[in-house]
């Protein structure tokens, strides 16, 4: 079923951008010529969906396939999600707008414990039942969950899925997509096409086992593995290039791997196990993939990725090589939390620059024997040598992660972190420059699966005593700003994240209790509540006090529980059970670990066969640094375009706008001018802001060049890399020298339809108009920025006023109205006021459409 989303997605709805499926790089493949049609969804908002890397990998392979569709959805936000639910009209996906019923197979990525509810709302939201179970009598969509979660122990989600993707997706989708093209060519079963899917490695169908009395997961059917292998794909770049939104994403650049899995060992870590063998990704690829993508995509800003950056020995030479390519594009490298032991010149080189990017570094902990219990693998000399190097390098600000609750951790430890900042802002101290300021986040430890502390216990109270010690101590220390994880939240992420399937029936109740992952954000305690509640109407009350309480402290020499069942055992990762064990004693004593991908191995279990080797590049030559970017501020040319802003586009802001002509520049390669100071930016000027939900024949911008260019050439250029929805109607060149767009603008001339609830007569209409007209004033109160109340006479702003065309209940008006950028516009709920107050009526306004911006003659 299509869904007609224009109903849908009105101005009323927050970014209806976000909805429309039709952002470059969207796959619009046709439905009748696809055998197998899936639905990938990173269950939270867009800005966040959208934005993630593997989403987009994943949604580009599986569309690079023969015979496969994939198509697009993301958690609807609370007013078009209420929308849905009013107008009984299903959750549907964004490029085909078709319900997420119409398809085959529908996966979610679950990476976070405490976003299944977010999953479960939006299976109700698309009117699908949310157990397997329930779906198993209707002719449903095979609904999978991936991602760190799901790998690591699926047991409290296993209700809700009818199998499991383990581990990397690249090569285990594809596989998956092939089984379901075969079983629909074959007829098969739901269950007989589970159990030819459960043969796969990677996937687990939970339906075909059971968890015993003890807490061990096993098969009920002969013909399916014991253990699950997770698998392992290499980093595919090339596939990173994708999507480019047009609001504004929580990660708003291009982003590219450069390596897949970490050997640190750091033990509380448990991407660095699940993600083990470390891979490289060769450097060529990466620089050909970001050069190619920035120029693709008109991004200005680019993001590599790993677990650990700084482990990438090529970054240096890498991202030097890049920023020297784009030195004129005015482009900024930002890297996640780093290794503050690498941290040297050279990456000060590449993260730095004109808009340079923060910097983030993960001590973990406030004290050298606590890093070695956690085997961060870093000294006191190292942070003080990587955090000097920063303030050297001209960054006056750095954020630091630090943990606190971790096994053996005593209170000298956790107000070892405060000592720690307090040190560092004495040692780096420039004479002449403002001291280092820190922002400090300290989060809840919080034990996970596979790790060689998932056997110890922690409390919540000791969570919040010492974040008061913190805050005690923090006190006396100026230039610090320390924020704190939510106890809550840290709390019931440990009960889920290593619960079993007594968890499925708690985590639906926590969703009906309106427990989803947004309110946390808007109400911690409402949502902690719910899960509470649902805790307790599930009989497992005595479980979450351990949390509140703390069970056991493996510092005190608790082994007895070391050999039972763990609810994921069943999931082979590759590290040994045997050696997170030894690991863990390691840990009592304080003992650290190399890093095996560049020291001895440490026999975790990993290489071989069904997992591969670590893969390490060496460093190539580090290029001579070209400098950064320093913006071209000449002015040879100004092109004034006039542009529409048409169809969907209208639902576009006026800001997303103004970004996406920074990247359509960009992508077109124009020769645009920038302006100077600290963050220059182009000189791209539209003349005035066109209000959400509003379409336009009559749009004005400015570009000014840095060299001369044929006007054709520009006109084709720009209109290569524009929308459709943005049509260009006429480029003229104008003087440099002359007065802006933005300054000429006086009047806007704008068609406007409005209706009303009973039948009125056209000659009624008309007495309006001239009433208002003959009015020489016509009042309305303005309340300014400050609070003041002003008042305007809105009849002055008002040049003409005519009727259009009449219909019954609707008339469209045609009207011409002050437009100017210092305030005085005459906007249509204006003309609308004008009206009501004439004709003594309550009118409605349905539509509006600028059809031209008319400037003063320069």
């Amino acid at each position: 079923m299509t869904i007609a989303i224009e109903k849908l997605l009105t101005p009323d709805i927050n970014k209806p951008a976000r909805y429309l499926g039709n952002e470059l790089g969207a796959k619009h493949k046709p439905w009748n010529e696809a055998t197998v049609r899936w639905v990938l969804t990173y269950p939270e908002v867009y800005e966040l969906g959208a934005s993630n890397l593997g989403h987009i990998i994943l949604y580009n392979i599986l569309n690079s396939q023969p015979r496969q569709l994939c198509d697009r959805t993301y958690l609807p936000a609370p007013d078009l999600a209420e929308k849905l639910r009013q107008s009984n009209t299903p959750l549907f996906a964004l490029e085909s707008r078709r319900s997420l019923t119409d398809f085959d197979i529908l996966g979610f990525n679950l990476s976070y414990e405490l976003g299944a509810t977010n999953i479960l709302e939006m299976l109700d939201l698309a009117q699908i039942p949310l157990t397997w179970k329930e779906r198993d009598s209707g002719n449903y969509p095979l609904i999978f969950a991936g991602g760190q979660t799901a790998t690591s122990n699926p047991e409290p989600f296993a209700e809700f899925f009818d199998f499991m993707a383990l581990g990397d997706g690249e090569e285990l989708l594809p596989e998956i997509g092939l089984i379901i093209e075969q079983g629909k060519e074959n007829n098969l079963s739901k269950q007989a096409l589970l159990l030819d899917l459960a043969q796969i490695p990677g996937v687990y169908v939970p339906r075909f086992y059971d968890e015993t009395e003890a807490g061990e997961v096993v098969p009920n059917r002969p013909d399916v593995p014991a253990r699950i292998l997770r698998r392992v794909s290499p980093p595919m770049p090339a596939y990173a290039i994708g999507l480019v939104p047009y609001i504004e994403t929580i990660h708003d650049r291009l982003v590219v791997e450069i390596r897949r899995g970490c050997t640190r060992g750091c033990r509380f870590c448990q991407p660095g196990m699940l993600t083990r063998p470390a891979r490289d990704v060769q450097p060529d690829d990466v620089i050909e993939t970001i050069e190619r993508g920035i120029r693709e995509t008109g991004h200005n800003e680019f993001s590599l990725l790993s677990l650990s950056c700084s482990d990438y020995l090529a970054l240096p030479a890498v991202g030097t090589e890049i920023k020297n390519r784009l030195k004129d594009e005015n482009i900024t490298l930002s890297l996640p939390s780093q290794r503050v032991d690498r941290f040297d010149e050279n990456i000060a080189n590449i993260v730095g620059g004109n808009r340079q990017s923060g910097l983030t570094f993960a001590p973990e902990a406030g004290t050298q024997r606590m890093r070695d219990v956690i085997n961060k693998g870093l000294t006191n000399e190292e942070l003080l040598r990587g955090v000097k190097t920063a303030v050297e390098q001209g960054w006056d600000k750095v954020k630091l992660y630090f943990m606190i609750g971790l096994p053996g951790e005593t209170d000298m430890d956790v107000l070892g972190i405060v000592e720690t900042v307090r040190w560092l802002r004495q040692e780096c101290r420039i004479k002449g420059r403002k001291p280092l300021q820190f922002t400090i986040t300290v989060s809840n430890f919080t034990p996970k699966p596979h790790t060689p502390f998932q056997w110890h216990s922690v409390s919540t109270a000791e969570f919040k005593r010492k974040q008061e010690l913190l805050r005690e101590a923090f006190r006396s220390l100026r230039g610090v700003k320390a924020n704190y994880t939510d106890v809550r939240i840290s709390g019931m992420e440990d009960f889920v994240g290593r619960g079993d399937r007594r968890l499925s029936p708690v985590i639906r109740r926590a969703w009906e209790l309106g427990a989803g992952m947004d309110s946390w954000w808007e109400n911690a305690q409402q949502a902690y509540e719910a899960w509470e509640q649902a805790i307790n109407e599930a009989g497992l009350s005595w479980k979450y006090r351990q949390v509140e309480e703390g069970e056991w402290n493996i510092f005190e020499g608790n082994t007895d529980s070391y050999n039972a069942p763990l609810p994921w055992d069943h999931i082979n990762t590759g590290i040994e059970k045997k050696w997170l064990q030894e690991d863990l004693q390691r840990a009592l004593e304080a003992a650290t670990v190399p890093d095996c991908a560049f020291e001895g191995c440490s026999h975790c279990g990993v290489c071989g066969l069904d997992f591969g080797h670590n893969i390490v590049v060496q460093p190539p030559t580090i290029p001579q640094f070209s400098g950064h970017f320093k913006p071209n501020q000449d002015r040879l040319q100004r092109f004034r375009v006039y542009f529409g802003k048409i169809g969907e586009m209208a639902l576009v802001s006026h800001l997303d706008l103004v970004r996406l002509f920074d990247r359509v520049v960009r992508r077109a390669a124009l020769p645009i001018s920038f302006t100077g100071g600290y963050h220059p930016g182009p000189r791209i000027s539209i003349a005035n802001a066109l209000t959400l939900g509003v379409t336009s024949n009559g749009e004005i911008v400015d570009f000014e060049l840095t060299e001369m260019m044929d006007i054709n050439k520009f006109r084709h250029a720009l209109e290569e890399n524009l929308p459709s929805d943005i049509p260009v109607y006429n480029v003229e060149e104008v003087s440099v020298n002359s007065t802006s767009a933005t300054r000429l603008l006086e009047e806007a001339e704008y068609l406007m339809t409005v209706e009303t609830e009973d039948k009125i007569a056209q000659e009624t209409w008309q007495s309006w108009i001239e009433k208002v007209l003959n009015s020489s004033e016509i009042n309305w109160e303005k309340t300014t920025k400050s609070g003041k109340k002003k008042t305007v006479n809105l009849r002055d702003r008002l040049s003409s006023l005519s009727l259009d065309s009449y219909q019954d209940n609707a008339v469209t008006l045609h009207y011409i109205g002050s437009c100017r950028n210092d305030g005085t516009m005459l906007q249509p709920q204006h003309v609308m006021l004008m009206l009501e107050k004439i004709s003594g009526m309550e009118l409605q306004l349905v539509k509006v459409h600028r059809q031209r911006l008319i400037l003063a003659a320069s």
